[in-house]
């Protein structure tokens, strides 16, 4: 039987942050969260997996406790285990700092021969951390899965997306999968389903619960990068649309508009 883990991340619905004009932050106060829809079609790869080849399904964030929602979301639709890791000690996380804290705590729960993830989180982007998760995890990767064709002798065969065709590539377990989500579709839940994930338990490990995890290499101190501020683009004048249904008064307009800005 496969030991899957599958890591997911909760966001705030990033078209409602706004961003405070004094400071440049973000203001995530009071903006819904939701699941990071690309962490969902890697689950649906994992649950596809388990219905195929047999296993066992792990999930995985790092969070506030809030977080403990999308982990009831997704052993809604498949996970058998979830794991929050949560505490201030991991507050103020890059990528960096943050992949280290998730391999240290899927440690605790034993070894995987499968881990899922993302292709990146919608309100990052940075699509650093599958790569990360997979140094660490001493793990090979396969990004862009389009398709899972077998799995057995502990390999793993699978056709990957690539800029101009596909490719199809062998690995050996244990292996990170990020996933298109072309055949990946994330499932609703039954109502049975549903119901068991609002009262399953979830394991929480606070920076003290995780064996051998060094404080120097969480939240701000294990963090290679900082981010002192945002900058809201700069946007452009907005155009107009000269359409007065006559050519001549339409160019006429257009002669007058351009004057207006020196460049006749």
């Amino acid at each position: 039987m496969l030991n899957i883990l599958v890591c997911v991340k909760q966001i705030p619905d990033i078209d409602l942050v706004k961003m405070d004009p004094e400071t440049g932050n973000l203001v995530r106060t009071g903006v819904p969260t939701l699941t990071n829809p690309l962490d969902l079609n890697a689950l649906e790869a994992a649950v596809q997996i388990k219905e195929r080849f047999g296993g066992r399904i792990t999930l995985i964030t790092m969070g506030p406790p809030m977080a403990e929602s999308t982990l009831r979301e997704c052993l809604a639709v498949g996970g058998d285990e979830a794991v929050l890791v949560s505490g201030r000690g991991f507050g103020g996380a890059d990528t960096l700092s943050t992949s280290y804290a998730i391999v240290k705590a899927a440690d605790m729960k034993g070894r995987f021969d499968l881990i899922f993830c993302g292709k990146e989180s919608l309100d990052g982007a940075t699509g650093q951390m599958a790569s990360q998760l997979a140094e660490r995890f001493d793990a090979a990767q396969i990004s862009c899965c389009l398709s899972i064709e077998d799995i057995k002798d502990g390999r793993i065969r699978a056709t990957r997306a690539l800029e101009n065709g596909r490719e199809l590539v062998e690995a050996t377990l244990p292996c990170l999968l990020t996933v298109e989500k072309d055949n990946f579709y994330g499932r609703l839940p039954s109502l049975d389903a549903y119901l068991a994930s609002k009262s399953a338990p979830i394991t929480v490990y606070a920076e003290t619960d995780i064996d051998g995890l060094d404080p120097q290499k969480i939240g701000v101190p294990g963090s290679g990068t900082i981010v002192p501020k945002i900058y809201p683009p700069e946007l452009p004048e907005p155009g107009q649309i000269i359409r007065t249904g006559s050519p001549r008064t339409d160019v006429g307009r257009l002669l007058e508009l351009l004057t207006e800005k020196g460049s006749l």
